[in-house]
């Protein structure tokens, strides 16, 4: 089997001048995912490698630089899931963790539970080698004063309109051996409430993954994703439609059924994949034996 590995950085209006950036990002993520794939490793490895590249990436929505909640304070959620055996792990709602997709992958490997939240995660993960962090060291003053911009727009009754505050991480993987894998990771959306969980943590709504079928990540607006368990409904259509054809599909079900707008990438088991979005721009890159490729929106493919 020829691996594959496909990243995606979120589904927003990107705007101009952080294009590149994205860009950037999401392509060295999917070179060091990759990079494993080809050495043998196997799809979890990979995904997670991806992911925690772009928690570290300033650039993107999760871990170091994701969006505050109301008071002021990054809360993280994470999803991992083994396609070869349905095992999955999740944490939500963290503050003290730099990577929090390396504690859904212990909550995968190591516990006998799937979910995870708050300081019970974080003392999951201390208990198994992740050291923890103040929650100051994941904060920049670039999302301090989006904060306040928002707050200021919400008061003066002109919230914002465009697709922004949806800039979720993921990738899904298929290695050497034939299992998928797929990986989700977010800092949730801008001035949420404390302890909101969107769906990027949700088995079956931001993320899934099944031999048999497909391995999926999702980004955007959460609550509509939740609703549909937009995950698992693309999943299951890619046996019969294909990853192409059903990541079209999920994105037109969202918006047709909830109004909901967002993104999605989809890996079958035989390789062949789907990419589709209705928000301005997603940036994505995919790596194969026929190379690297990416992009900031459908037209690039």
């Amino acid at each position: 089997m020829s691996p594959v590995l496909l990243v995606h950085g979120g589904a927003w209006d990107i705007p101009d001048q952080e294009v590149e950036a994205h860009t950037r990002g999401v392509l060295r993520a999917a070179k060091e995912g990759y990079a494993l794939l080809s050495q043998g490793c196997s799809a979890l490895d990979a995904v997670e490698a991806a992911v925690t590249i772009l928690e570290d990436d300033e650039t993107f929505d999760a871990g170091r630089g994701s969006f505050l909640t109301a008071d002021g304070r990054v809360q993280l959620d994470a999803l991992l899931m083994d396609g070869a055996t349905l095992r999955a792990g999740a944490v939500a709602c963290v503050e003290r963790l730099r990577n929090p997709i390396q504690a859904a992958r212990l909550v995968l490997e190591r516990s006998p539970h799937v979910y995870l939240v708050g300081a019970g995660a974080e003392e999951f993960a201390r208990q198994h080698g992740i050291g923890l962090i103040d929650n100051a060291e994941l904060v920049l003053d670039r999302e301090r004063q989006r904060l306040r911009a928002a707050q200021a727009q919400a008061s003066s009754g002109s919230p914002d309109q465009t697709f922004s505050g949806h800039d979720t991480v993921g990738a899904v993987a298929l290695d050497s051996a034939g299992n998928l894998a797929a990986a989700t990771s977010t800092g949730g959306t801008l001035n949420k409430t404390p302890g909101r969980v969107g769906d990027s943590s949700l088995i079956g709504c931001g993320g899934y993954a099944d031999n048999r079928s497909a391995a999926a990540s999702l980004t955007g607006w959460g609550e509509p994703i939740m609703k549909l368990v937009l995950g698992k409904w693309a999943v299951d259509r890619v046996p019969l439609r294909g990853p192409e054809q059903s990541a079209q599909d999920a994105i037109a079900y969202l918006h047709a059924r909830l109004q909901g707008h967002g993104g999605i990438i989809l890996l079958g088991p035989d390789g062949r994949f789907g990419i589709s979005h209705n928000t301005p721009r997603m940036a994505w890159a995919v790596c194969s034996r026929k190379g690297v490729r990416a992009g900031a929106s459908l037209a690039e493919l």
